[in-house]
């Protein structure tokens, strides 16, 4: 019945965020407030907080792609690049366009963002400020990868010479070079 009514009242006490079903809360809780991640990857480690995260990590390493088209014989690791891969290439699926500049999305979260970043327009909260300075992020995701900017914490490691860095980005341009050098 809340889905029809809009009703939504669990709220987040960290985020003000509301959801109709308080399990949906506990896990809004558990995935974008926690920073507990119990699964972790057989081949390199990297931990991981839902087991989906882990399956779709899991692939970069086995190179497996379950998704494959109905119209070609392309395959995709993931349900998103799919859904890409038809809206692209077989004009397959709905585009989310923006009302404002008709930019096409391929998810309506995708569209949330641009409204927000490029037109500054606020359809929904933006729950996600950090407590450190004034940003503000529409994920749970893009706010835990800000954080690092306040911290000395690295979290990534060169595979080659066991040195550490803050950002992916950069270890994975110093393993390039590490690697030449050996």
């Amino acid at each position: 019945m809340r889905v029809h009514s809009g009703d939504k009242p669990y709220k987040c006490s960290l985020c003000n965020k509301c959801f109709s079903d308080f399990s949906v809360l506990q896990l809004h809780t558990r995935l974008a407030h926690s920073n507990r991640r119990p699964y972790h990857c057989p081949y390199c480690g990297k931990l991981f907080k839902t087991n989906i995260e882990l399956q779709y990590h899991v692939r970069i390493h086995t190179g497996a792609k379950p998704y494959s088209c109905r119209h070609c014989s392309d395959c995709f690791r993931s349900i998103y690049q799919h859904k890409a891969h038809l809206l692209k290439s077989h004009n397959e699926g709905t585009w989310f366009t923006c009302d404002i500049c008709q930019q096409q999305f391929i998810t309506r979260c995708d569209l949330k963002k641009h409204l927000l970043r490029r037109h500054d327009v606020l359809p929904y909260a933006v729950p996600y400020a950090c407590s450190e300075c004034p940003m503000h992020f529409c994920t749970a995701a893009e706010l835990r990868s800000h954080r690092v900017v306040h911290s000395d914490y690295k979290q990534c490691r060169c595979g080659r010479c066991g040195k550490y860095f803050r950002y992916k980005g950069n270890v994975v341009n110093h393993f390039k070079q590490c690697s030449s050098l050996i």
